[in-house]
């Protein structure tokens, strides 16, 4: 081995593939010269780098020759292992106008330098790379200490630095998916946040997918919207079929359609993707995107990788623009249909006061007049009674339309609060006494006069009040009005049933009611307390509530003092005329008609007593009378009470109790009803063995097929609709009475046939179906009369009535003579017959009847 090449062997030894090049390497042949020639300072730094583990590059002499170590030879690719020996300006060509002022810096002022995430123009795959290096420059000296070369440490960050950048764009992705916005929007959003980073997406195309299917354009960024490519007829370029079916495609050779320069050197975009934007779990996508690849990075498995996180990024944003969308579109609808709403039940409540007030004064008047029977006023006073109480929940639901409709008037006048407010509590009073309970009314003169609407206040204590009053059964109300700083406080607590938890947040809503709660009635709107609730609003208050179930509510109204809070134009020196509404006298009323009537309890026999015998043909039947509302309880009675028995009672629970403790032949009985409503008591009475029999008629003012569906599905005989005439409801209970009766012959009837002949059981047993089925069909018929409007299929009705009605007689015929008629053959002399009776050839009868 020549002196050289023992040279190279002992500087290059190791087992690195850098290392074994360098010792084959002729280095006679580079501006270094043979290695036995190589200074020791440049011995001595070669084996320095040769045994790093870091990238590290050695540039010696004018000539910029260059060693490096196995781990730089990875950083520059394709540029090893021609690159060993030779000069790096002829390596780095393509990045020397970035290194080589940096490098003669160095090597002119002998200061090293560090310079992190450089990028630097590769060319080592093929392609003019984006590639970033953190680089250490310092200077080498020779054996004299001149500086004659570059001793260079770096490492590649392209990773990182990509990696970063990327997913910050997928971070501003994601913010603008969680963001409610409309679809458009959400493109304009999506555009800025993709045109922020143009290093990795060159341009972006969003298409939406149209009702039709067809595609719209949603947002075009790096390119332009009048682009040929931009338009989504492009379809001769961009799979989007394939894309819309879940694929996602790439599409090349583009340079020379889109014209355009991307990347970090701005080389010609080539390449794009074709990806779905995914709709929900199951629909079809929402579109297709179009993302530009950069042409200074590599297509691979990274790069697709980031590109699919960025379909799945805006196909989030749009599926919630979508959504949001939607859910604003429902919410608009439903505002209009609550405008809608509120507008008809003005329009109604408002048409209802024209017919209301004629009927009122028409009966007024005949009260006021003398010379009226006894029976005559006590039927004018129920009907103008309960024409009051219909004028104040229309008054009432007229109030609340105007309220949410934002035209209700309200003017505030200065009054004293206190004595306003004892007023209106006072007025019931009686009610409240007459129900057992006690009304502490605490009111105390305040420092100074309110201002308030009087006609809403007033609108808001009795609501207030009647409210307790209707929950309440023992103990009593209290009603306390006191000063608190800058604001008066009214508050209204009784000692009722309490309202369960889960009702609270719910209880100033609109038509809200807590279904299956103790109360003197179920009758009632609705709106009472979300009435209040807005009128509290409008003078600026709040009003809340605490209850306990079985302990009791409390509400409380805070009202501002002062005039701050309230319009200056609805601001007046005198309040309105406190006799002009006359509403408290309607609300006490109304509650007065929520308390049991004495007769009706005088009615129901002790539990347990022994039961009596069914009343009997020829006898008055007994009919037991379930309503909650006290004139309708005693107006039934009226009607019926001249032909039979009634027992009225003011809830289902008391008329179980009256059915179990003396057999009646009827129910008659409301759907809602406090304690056990209609529904209840009927299936109670089904499901009781001694009662089952019982007819049951269902008096409701729910109209409609499904209210009378329920009823019957709960076993009801009849269902009869409020308001009805009083020849309708006698008609219903005489057929149900007759259909009873006829049901228990019936039994009756076939009790006696089991113990005729053959013959005779046959026909009873025949006779005895034909009256089921005629009672169905009777029924059934009856039932369709109710809810048949047209002439025509009303006569059709009352024929096919008459007709069962005629079969019934004649089926009872039938009955009577299986059980009567006897054929009884005997000679005869035909001589002594009638003529026309059939004879044999000796001139004598074959049989004559008896």
């Amino acid at each position: 081995m020549t002196l050289a090449g023992v040279a190279a062997g002992t500087l290059f030894r190791g087992q690195g593939e850098v290392q074994a090049l360098a010792r084959d390497l002729d280095w006679s042949r580079t501006p270094l010269g043979p290695v036995a020639g190589w200074p020791q300072s440049l011995r001595s730094t070669v084996r320095t780098l040769l045994s790093s583990q870091y990238p590290m590059i050695l540039t010696w002499g004018s000539e910029f020759t260059q060693v490096y170590n196995d781990a730089y030879a990875k950083l520059i690719g394709a540029g090893h292992p021609d690159a060993l020996g030779g000069d790096i300006r002829v390596t780095l060509a393509a990045g020397w106008d970035t290194l080589g002022p940096m490098i003669a810096r160095v090597m002119r002022t002998g200061e090293a330098n560090w310079t992190p995430a450089l990028p630097l123009l590769m060319e080592r795959a093929g392609y003019r790379e984006e590639a970033y290096f953190s680089v250490s420059h310092a200077p080498a000296e020779d054996d004299d200490g001149r500086i004659v070369g570059m001793l260079a440490v770096c490492s590649e960050v392209t990773a990182q630095v990509v990696g970063e950048r990327r997913l910050g764009l997928l971070r501003d992705l994601a913010a603008k998916a969680g963001e409610t916005r409309s679809v458009e929007a959400t493109c304009a959003d999506v555009a800025s946040a993709l045109s922020g980073e143009r290093l990795d997406v060159s341009f972006a195309l969003v298409f939406l997918r149209e009702p039709d299917g067809s595609l719209c354009r949603g947002a075009a960024v790096g390119i332009d919207a009048d682009h040929r490519l931009a338009s989504p007829e492009a379809s001769a370029i961009w799979p989007f079929d394939r894309a819309l079916a879940g694929e996602t495609v790439a599409v090349g050779d583009l340079g020379p359609a889109l014209g355009m320069a991307g990347g970090l050197w701005g080389d010609p975009v080539e390449d794009a993707l074709v990806l779905p934007l995914v709709g929900e779990a199951g629909a079809e996508p929402l579109g297709v995107l179009i993302l530009g690849v950069s042409p200074s990075r590599a297509l691979d498995t990274g790069y697709r990788g980031f590109l699919d996180l960025v379909a799945g990024q805006v196909s989030t944003a749009l599926r919630n623009a979508r959504a949001y969308e939607e859910e604003r579109r429902r919410a608009e609808a439903l505002a209009e249909l609550d405008r809608a709403k509120t507008q008809f039940f003005s329009n109604v409540s408002h048409e209802f006061r024209t017919p209301l007030t004629l009927m009122l004064g028409p009966l007024e008047e005949a009260l006021q007049a003398g010379g009226l029977e006894p029976r005559t006023r006590a039927e004018l006073e129920v009907a103008h009674r309960n024409a009051l109480r219909l004028l104040r929940l229309v008054n009432t639901l007229l109030d609340f339309s105007r309220v949410e409709a934002g035209r209700a008037q309200a003017t505030f006048a200065p009054v004293d609060l206190a004595a306003l407010t004892t007023d209106f509590a006072s007025t019931f009073r009686s009610a409240v006494e007459r129900g057992g309970l006690a009304l502490r009314v605490d009111c105390p003169p305040l420092p100074g006069p309110v201002h308030v609407d009087r006609d809403m206040w007033e609108k808001v204590v009795l609501n207030l009040i009647s409210n307790a009053f209707k929950f309440t059964f023992e103990g009593g109300i209290d009603v306390r009005l006191e000063p608190v700083p800058g604001a008066v406080r009214l508050t209204v607590a009784d000692t009722g049933v309490g309202i369960p938890p889960a009702a609270l947040p719910h209880l100033f809503e609109r038509f809200h009611r807590i279904e299956g709660g103790r109360s003197r009635s179920h009758e009632g709107s609705g709106i009472g307390l979300a009435l209040v609730h807005e009128l509290v609003g409008m003078h600026g208050g709040t009003v809340e509530v605490s209850s306990k179930v079985g302990t009791g509510t409390a509400f409380t109204v805070t009202i501002p003092t002062g005039t701050a809070h309230l319009p200056r134009e609805r601001l007046v020196e005198v309040p309105s005329d406190p006799e002009a509404s006359g509403s408290a006298q309607a609300y006490v009323e109304e509650a007065l008609r929520w308390l049991p009537d004495a007769p009706a309890a005088t009615n129901v026999v002790p539990l347990h007593a022994a039961p009596e015998p069914a009343a009997t043909e020829g006898k008055r039947a007994r009919i037991v009378l379930a309503d909650d509302n006290a004139d309708m309880r005693a107006y039934v009675e009226r009607l019926l009470g001249q032909d039979h028995e009634v027992v009225a009672v003011a809830n289902g629970a008391a008329a179980l109790q009256a059915l179990r403790v003396g057999p009646a032949d009827l129910l008659l009985t409301d759907v809602m009803m406090p304690v056990l409503d209609g529904i209840g008591l009927t299936r109670a009475v089904r499901a009781d063995p001694a009662l089952c029999t019982v007819p049951v008629i269902m008096l409701s003012a729910r109209a409609g097929v499904e209210a009378g569906v329920e009823g019957l599905e709960a076993g009801a005989d009849d269902y009869l609709v409020k308001p009805f005439s009083a020849r309708e409801l006698r008609a219903r209970v005489r057929a149900n009475l007759e259909l009873a009766r006829l049901r228990v012959e019936a039994q009756e009837q076939a009790l006696q046939a089991r113990k005729m002949e053959a013959i005779e059981q046959l026909t009873a047993g025949v006779a005895h179906d034909f009256n089921n089925l005629l009672a169905a069909v009777m029924g059934s018929v009856e039932l369709a009369e109710r809810k048949v409007e047209d002439e025509r299929a009303l006569r059709l009705l009352r024929n096919a009535m008459q007709a069962a009605q005629r079969g019934a007689k004649l089926t009872e015929q039938l009955l009577a003579f299986s059980r009567k008629q006897r054929l009884d053959a005997r000679p005869a002399d035909l001589n002594l017959c009638s003529p026309g009776w059939p004879s044999n050839s000796t001139g004598r009868s074959v049989a004559a009847p008896r």
